[in-house]
């Protein structure tokens, strides 16, 4: 899973705070990271219908709904894709041992297995909303919520 995923995921979360739209600039500036890198992982999830821009002075990006309706899946696929994590090259049919293609129908126990990891992973994270990543962090940090600082710092222009 590429870095972009977690900036990603983090960018959602404050975004759950901001009271306005949030430049690039300004999220990137928040989590100390390359503004150009950054903007690529917003430009996914723009273009995957979870975040939209907001054109003008005060313009960003906002969350286009409710965080209890954007899972960290939704967020990975839209950085990552959504193509599979393995991909079976048939190694098994290669060098002096090769079974030959055609004792080859059904995939292999090491196919299977990384098929059925895949599944696990993907409904674990489809299980976990933007909201319950929030509410999380709320938790992790009792008493002080780190978003309330969040909302704080993004309330006074940079």
């Amino acid at each position: 899973m590429s870095g972009g995923v977690e900036w990603a995921l983090h960018c959602c979360v404050v975004l759950t705070a901001a009271e306005r739209p949030v430049s690039a600039a300004r999220l990137a500036e928040l989590h100390e990271v390359s503004g150009s890198y950054l903007a690529k992982q917003l430009q996914n999830l723009s273009r995957a219908g979870l975040i939209e821009s907001v054109q003008g002075h005060a313009g960003g990006y906002v969350l286009t709904r409710s965080p209890e309706l954007i899972t960290v899946l939704d967020v990975v696929q839209a950085v990552d894709g959504t193509g599979p994590a393995f991909v079976c090259t048939e190694i098994r049919q290669r060098g002096p041992l090769a079974t030959p293609a055609e004792s080859c129908q059904t995939p292999c126990a090491i196919a299977r297995t990384m098929a059925a990891a895949e599944m696990a992973w993907r409904e674990s994270l489809r299980a976990v909303t933007i909201a319950d990543l929030v509410r999380t962090v709320a938790t992790d940090y009792a008493p002080q919520d780190p978003l309330v600082g969040v909302r704080a710092w993004l309330a006074h222009p940079g």
